[in-house]
């Protein structure tokens, strides 16, 4: 994401460098700051902490220790669950604390300046950090959403559960087609085109774009898919089951078909 993020920033005219151990190689080449973390902190005004959550503050604490961050800096670690409650040992710094979490998957740095583009990103933080992030969303062309420090456990849940989960189900999807008698290298693909077709439907928003057999009231099909499944697979089309029959009948399912669908999940 850090390094996504260095090459987004650079096409967007920013002046900006990377501080990395290590580098994967795109193109255009990154351009990386060959001096020490102080004098690199030093040239900068906005310092972006691409590190997992966990070493955020140990980063924080070395950064007030080498003296180099003073009041006209902004931090904002690419944190989607912590606030700036994480730099608190920056605060005696004076300088600007917020987070930015660009609400996007990235594994190809080079993929990440289209990938941004159109996306949107969390924001939090003091007012000078909010309006740093708010104009960092804009030169990626994202747009910016602020989130209330109580609040951002729950917003990045959702992330997970939008992104990370939504690929493990491709992944429990493209098993069950195995077991099926379709060959690994067709399974593999089998569904993607289902899944692209249902992402592109939720520009309607998900009740208007559910469909199958949950939306359609089909309770015999459900009791069918329930017999088909292995226990634990069982319990989580269960689960989810449920809460598309939450949106079911806010999408105007009939009381009894959706009555009818209940049996059956039970």
């Amino acid at each position: 994401m850090g390094q996504g993020l260095t090459l987004a920033l650079q096409q967007g005219g920013r002046e900006v460098f990377l501080l990395s151990r290590t580098v994967h190689p795109v193109s255009p080449p990154l351009r990386l700051h060959g001096g020490d973390r102080a004098s690199a902190v030093r040239q900068a005004d906005v310092i972006l902490l691409a590190v997992p959550d966990g070493a955020i503050t140990p980063v924080a604490v070395e950064l007030a220790g080498d003296g180099a961050i003073d009041p006209r800096h902004v931090v904002l670690p690419l944190s989607g669950l912590l606030d700036r409650s994480a730099l608190q040992p920056l605060v005696p710094t004076g300088a600007a604390l917020g987070s930015f979490h660009p609400l996007q998957t990235v594994v190809d740095p080079a993929s990440a300046p289209d990938r941004f583009r159109g996306a949107y990103a969390g924001i939090e933080g003091d007012q000078r950090a909010l309006a740093t992030a708010r104009r960092l969303a804009a030169t990626l062309e994202m747009t910016a959403v602020p989130i209330p420090p109580s609040a951002k456990a729950a917003y990045h849940a959702g992330a997970t559960i939008a992104a990370n989960y939504t690929t493990v189900l491709a992944a429990m999807a493209e098993r069950l087609a195995e077991s099926a008698g379709v060959s690994p290298e067709v399974a593999q693909r089998l569904y993607l085109p289902l899944l692209r077709g249902a992402a592109a439907n939720l520009d309607v928003g998900p009740a208007a774009a559910l469909t199958g057999p949950v939306r359609r009231g089909d309770a015999e099909t459900v009791a069918a898919h329930l017999r088909a499944l292995p226990p634990g697979d069982r319990e989580l089309y269960v689960l989810l089951g449920r809460e598309a029959l939450g949106i079911a009948r806010e999408a105007g399912l009939s009381p009894e078909a959706a009555d009818r669908v209940a049996r059956a999940l039970r």
